[in-house]
């Protein structure tokens, strides 16, 4: 996570710090018209992942031979036909989860994050970089696709994957409807994506800071100080100048006497 060059943190990016539904807000006239199940968002889930899979590569193979004035056209055309090809695959080998997804899977081809990561991403770097973020955008996607689909499904039916549950059904609880409508699924949406925003938040505000130089002494290191160089056109004769920014709690009462008077006995010291 630490090094962003690498393929670990182009992955990990999807599922955590750039989930493409409950952080970048992509994607949603899916989420919410298809979750109505586990297995819906699973499905429509991998489908996804399988299109941002394969956009990925070939656009990231063409990218230097696409012209810029027509790339949007051709990667649309490039999605619809990979999308084409998915939708025969699902009629041949999963019909019930084909009619049961129904328009959502030729809809994949305008889909946000499809688009988004083909003009963003694939565009300007390499083909397995490329292919390990369509695999971590997509593993994202279906892990919040899964969540928002079980939850409903959960509380709207009583059934996981089309499987009572007893503690709903047996247990004197009445599965809500509401959950089962569209409703429900703005409600179960909201939810997760505040959760997720505030859990994504704290994980990244842990994260280490940048360590600039110090205010007082240029030998220093000390992560809260910022130090700005600016230098003095040459044709002006002026020398290099640099300008340190000395934060508010650096500022307080005491806080640079004591460095000053330590480095005073320092130097007297060494005299």
């Amino acid at each position: 996570m630490k090094n962003k060059n690498s393929l670990l943190y182009e992955f990990l990016k999807g599922i955590i710090k750039e989930n493409p539904l409950l952080i970048l807000m992509l994607g949603t006239c899916p989420a919410l018209a298809v979750t109505t199940s586990a297995w819906n968002g699973v499905g429509m889930g991998i489908a996804a992942t399988a299109v941002l899979i394969m956009s990925n590569v070939v656009i990231s193979l063409l990218r230097k031979i696409i012209p810029d004035k027509v790339r949007i056209p051709a990667f649309i055309t490039i999605i619809a036909s990979l999308v084409t090809v998915l939708q025969f695959l699902m009629q041949a080998y999963v019909p019930a989860l084909n009619a049961s997804l129904g328009i959502f899977i030729p809809l994949i081809t305008v889909n946000c994050i499809i688009l988004g990561r083909a003009e963003a991403f694939a565009n300007s770097n390499s083909v397995i970089r490329s292919a390990i973020d369509g695999l971590g955008m997509g593993v994202g996607f279906t892990l919040a696709l899964f969540f928002i689909g079980s939850i409903r499904e959960i509380l709207g039916f009583g059934t996981f994957f089309g499987i009572k549950m007893p503690w709903i059904t047996d247990g004197g609880l009445q599965p809500m409807m509401i959950f089962g409508l569209p409703a429900g699924g703005f409600a179960v949406f909201g939810i997760m994506v505040a959760i997720t925003q505030k859990l994504n938040k704290r994980f990244y505000a842990r994260q280490p800071q940048a360590v600039m130089g110090c205010a007082e002494c240029p030998g220093c290191i000390n992560a809260q100080t910022a130090a700005v160089a600016s230098q003095v056109p040459e044709n002006l004769g002026g020398p290099k100048t640099t300008k340190v920014v000395v934060p508010e709690t650096l500022k307080e009462p005491g806080v640079l006497a004591d460095h000053k008077d330590a480095n005073k006995e320092e130097s007297e010291e060494t005299k």
